[in-house]
Formats: C-alpha cells, structure tokens, sequence
C-alpha cells in the first residue's frame, strides 16, 4: 500500500509549481570512468582530482550496500541517473542570466 502511494507520488505530473524551462548540457544516464572524466573536464579540475575521484568510484565499485534497519526496499540503480546536468551557457554576471531564471525566484 505504501509502495503504491510512493509510486504516485514520483511518477505523477509536478505540482509544486517551480519550473524552468532553459536550454541545458545533461549527461547520458550511467556511471563509469568517463562519466567521471566528463565531469571533470567540465569543471576544469587539476588532474590530481580527477585521479582521487576515478580512485573513488575504482574503491566505490569494489563496496557492497549495506542493509540496516531491516528495511526492504528495491536496490537503486545507479546506472539509471543521469550524474551531470547544467545550463548550456556559462555566465559572468546577472546580465547574462536567462530571464526565465530571473523570473522564478522573483516569486
């Protein structure tokens, strides 16, 4: 029963009424050593960093979830997230700033 009303509550239209509409740079769902490289060169990181963050997802693939609570629940499929998602244009300053942005939090 309580799964039914989850499932409802993610998979029905938005209701909050915060959304926008901007043109943007989203990633392909999946996580792996070139998402992690991607991302990386996206944010113009030093190499050290991208080297901690492939050593991370090396350890992190290596781990088992850990259940607790004895609670059920689906495992989470991590290959079904899209891990990267920006604005197609980068900024310098308010002026540059899509006005549908502006607008929202006007409110």
């Amino acid at each position: 029963m309580a799964n039914e009303g989850l499932s409802q509550a993610v998979s029905g239209e938005y209701a909050l009424g915060f959304e926008i509409d901007i043109e943007n740079d989203t990633i392909d769902v999946g996580l792996d050593a070139n998402t992690i490289a991607f991302i990386s060169a996206k944010k113009e990181e030093p190499e050290w960093m991208l080297e901690l963050r492939l050593k991370a997802l090396t350890k992190w693939e290596s781990m088992t979830e850990p259940h607790w609570g004895h609670l059920e629940y689906e495992p989470i499929d991590y290959q079904s997230i899209s891990y990267f998602s920006a604005p197609k244009e980068g900024i310098d300053s308010l002026d540059e700033v899509d006005p549908k942005i502006l607008e929202a939090y006007e409110n």
